[in-house]
């Protein structure tokens, strides 16, 4: 969820969740093989990945001819774990659900909801829109870039602040010090702040916690009897696997169990947990129209460029669309948070689907098994 496996996964097909802001290259949009329907280029990047040193890898997989599960390393298939900004998807289908109910309009200023909220150093609530929120063209800084807030959370400072908590106005805050990315409408940025503040204009509207409206509009009515908000509980639940982390930059250094940790440090933007399972049957139902009017469903597909360097990714509200080198499109989201690397994805029909995690923060090519399961690429070695 943080600023630098947030741009990873995003930018460089892997998006999104914490250290530092290392974009990597998007696959040549080259052809292909098609997909073997044994999933053995899944099974092998998943392999892959503990063999460049990821303890655990977990995938699921579902199309026409039924359900898949692979693991290498350390994991069980049907293990938890934090989803980080797979978490914004389902924030960005609730706000959606209450625009289609009439309770809100994507267009309203944020200042509307959040009046003073969003003031200082150049950022104005009056200016940004709930839409500009959702798909990171506000220009707000990104909380989880502040040097500050990166060596206490993400740094080895965790060790001692893991159990903090923290409340959304604190990390609104945090980004308020700073200068904005640009004008809102005028650029894209991800920006964990954003997602903060869907969250709290959730609330604001509903008079609830967030989590209760993400709860009571999707987890429950698709039975997603794996997927959870935590709030303030730092535990994982079981079944689950060890999340590890170097807490630097670069990999190096001893790894340390984080799986335990305020769930507060992330918010809206990325406190989920879940399984490969539950995430499939989200993304799907989505895509499917099942949660959604068609009308919303348009608006929340309606994408936008991320950077000129990464023509084959675009992105809506909370949702991702990705070309890869098969040329095949998917679409989902990707997820980081301390010890723990996500995808999710779908064909946008919800024909084929893909949801798999790994347990490191500091190595591990999630992008190959997208490769793999969606367009038969094995791993290269």
């Amino acid at each position: 969820m943080s600023a630098v496996r947030t741009t990873r996964t995003v930018l460089a097909a892997v998006l999104v969740a914490g250290l530092t802001a290392t974009a990597l290259a998007t696959p040549a949009l080259a052809a292909a093989p098609a997909p073997a329907r044994d999933h053995a280029a899944t099974r092998a990047a998943l392999q892959a990945a503990v063999d460049s040193g990821v303890p655990g890898a977990v995938a699921q997989a579902r199309d026409g001819r039924g359900d898949w599960t692979g693991t290498a390393g350390e994991r069980g298939g049907k293990d938890r774990f934090r989803v980080g900004s797979i978490t914004k998807t389902f924030v960005a289908t609730v706000l959606l659900q209450l625009q289609a109910e009439g309770r809100i309009d994507l267009d309203d200023p944020v200042e509307k909801w959040l009046p003073g909220v969003v003031r200082g150093n150049g950022h104005d609530g009056r200016k940004i829109t709930v839409r500009q929120l959702l798909n990171h063209t506000s220009g707000i800084y990104n909380v989880t870039a502040d040097p500050g807030f990166q060596e206490k959370v993400f740094g080895p400072g965790f060790l001692q602040h893991r159990y903090d908590r923290w409340t959304p106005r604190q990390l609104v805050g945090i980004a308020m010090t700073h200068a904005p990315d640009f004008a809102p409408g005028t650029g894209w940025n991800y920006s964990n702040t954003n997602y903060v503040l869907a969250g709290m204009v959730i609330e604001k509207v509903t008079g609830r916690p967030y989590g209760k409206a993400v709860e009571n509009r999707v987890i429950k009515p698709l039975k997603l009897r794996a997927t959870s908000v935590p709030g303030t509980d730092v535990r994982m639940p079981k079944p689950s696997s060890p999340a590890w982390s170097t807490l630097t930059d670069d990999g190096t250094g001893p790894v340390h169990d984080v799986s335990r940790l305020s769930p507060t440090l992330a918010y809206a933007a990325g406190e989920m947990i879940s399984d490969s399972n539950d995430l499939q049957t989200f993304y799907r139902a989505l895509l499917k129209g099942r949660l959604l009017p068609k009308t919303e469903l348009r608006e929340m597909t309606a994408t936008v460029p991320v950077s000129p360097e990464l023509p084959g990714l675009t992105y809506g509200l909370g949702l991702m669309k990705q070309k890869l080198s098969c040329g095949k499109e998917i679409w989902g989201h990707g997820g980081g948070i301390h010890g723990s690397l996500s995808e999710a994805h779908t064909t946008r029909d919800g024909g084929h689907s893909l949801a798999m995690n790994f347990n490191a923060d500091w190595t591990g090519d999630s992008t190959a098994v997208l490769e793999a399961e969606f367009c038969g690429v094995r791993p290269k070695g």
